[in-house]
């Protein structure tokens, strides 16, 4: 079968959620991915974040098999050899005291919520029903009923309401309304610390360090969302770090799973984390040690192959290339590390069309909120792979 043949397919028989490049992958490695026909094309868009180690790392598959030859699945009725070692890890890598794990970036994110609100009853003495989250304009959290009941794109959610109530949006990149907008029954404020779906949105400089000062003050968990940004994609191992900041939840997902399993979850203090009681919350695969050890050995290639460094290096690097690149189409460039935003001028179209020419010259990256074409490769990308990219983002937006 051609690509075509598989485009065909997928549009026949599969629900249009997506509208994808028309590109079909069935090989990849490391950076590169190849079509049916052959074709070679420069992954940059790492299948959002979650391929921040490159397609089929060998250590990862390496773990990958050694587990499957033991075993696959035990469901949270029982204990694997995997699981508590994970939790150890990731705990001592963020410096929080407990993980519980999830399977999927929404899933992490309800579970933030069900652990804010109930800190908020058990622990900060809200009435029964009164718990409020705060949440930012342009947030992307996931697609379940709740979470897109408190987005701000109407797209989101259109035709899928009632909504769950309970949450409250306040203008992103601006602390003074997240002051203004606490009251004595807010519980949480959920946060990005880089908006990756509305167009690589970076806050001035000091706005997560005064969100984490004002939500000290008023008693509010500040809870940080970096399923994108996690992992180094921006250039820390996690995006608070490069205000030193330590929320109280910080949620994770894509990059944990090493690009071969899902597998999120959140870490938490234990004032947070011990109101769990059995019963409270769980997933049948949440845990799964399939899953645990493709995790424990995507973690150790980040780490030991001391990836967020690179990303901070490579990224600063890509960012000076594309500044120097005289685009009459460009408006801004911007990014942290290897997460990097060129937003396109209205009066030259939206960014879907740079992108399908960038397919065509062997470049696979996607467009974000109409305007911005995102550049985010796996983390083992090199430099004379950037250049090579380089000179064909220039000619297409030349």
């Amino acid at each position: 079968m051609h690509s075509k043949d598989y485009i065909e397919l997928a549009e026949k028989y599969g629900a249009h959620n997506y509208h994808p490049l028309p590109i079909v992958i069935s090989r990849a490695e490391r950076v590169w991915v190849w079509n049916p026909e052959g074709r070679r094309f420069l992954d940059m868009l790492s299948s959002y974040s979650a391929l921040n180690q490159g397609h089929r790392h060998p250590e990862i598959l390496r773990a990958l098999r050694e587990q499957a030859d033991r075993v696959t699945l035990t469901s949270r009725a029982f204990h694997n050899d995997q699981l508590g070692p994970l939790m150890e890890e990731l705990c001592q890598l963020s410096g929080l005291d407990q993980f519980l794990p999830m399977n999927t970036g929404a899933e992490a994110v309800e579970t933030a919520i069900k652990a804010a609100r109930k800190w908020g009853y058990k622990v900060k003495g809200v009435a029964d029903g009164r718990a409020e989250i705060l949440v930012c304009s342009d947030n992307f959290h996931g697609r379940t009923t709740t979470i897109v009941g408190f987005s701000t794109e109407p797209q989101y959610r259109d035709g899928f309401g009632p909504f769950t109530p309970g949450f409250r949006v306040v203008p992103f990149g601006d602390s003074e309304e997240l002051a203004k907008a606490m009251t004595p029954n807010t519980v949480g404020f959920l946060v990005e610390p880089i908006q990756g779906e509305s167009g690589i949105r970076i806050p001035a400089a000091g706005y997560l360090k005064r969100c984490r000062e004002i939500c000290s003050a008023q008693r509010v968990l500040l809870i940080a969302d970096e399923i994108q940004t996690g992992f180094g994609r921006t250039g820390k191992l996690f995006a608070v770090e490069h205000e030193r900041v330590q929320p109280d939840i910080l949620i994770l997902g894509k990059a944990l799973g090493g690009g071969v399993l899902p597998i999120s979850g959140i870490l938490g203090r234990s004032e947070v984390m011990d109101l769990f009681r059995p019963g409270d919350h769980g997933s049948t695969f949440g845990g799964n040690p399939l899953a645990c050890a493709v995790a424990r050995a995507a973690v150790r290639v980040i780490v030991e192959e001391k990836l967020p460094e690179r990303s901070a290096e490579l990224g600063d690097y890509f960012k000076q290339q594309l500044h120097a690149i005289a685009s009459p189409h460009v408006r801004e460039v911007r990014g942290s590390g290897l997460f990097i935003g060129v937003e396109i001028k209205k009066d030259s179209g939206p960014a879907r069309p740079f992108c399908e020419r960038l397919m065509e010259e062997g470049i696979l990256a996607k467009e974000t909120h109409d305007q911005v074409i995102r550049f985010a490769p796996p983390l083992v990308i090199e430099r004379q792979e950037i250049d090579w990219a380089l000179e064909r983002i220039a000619r297409v937006l030349l």
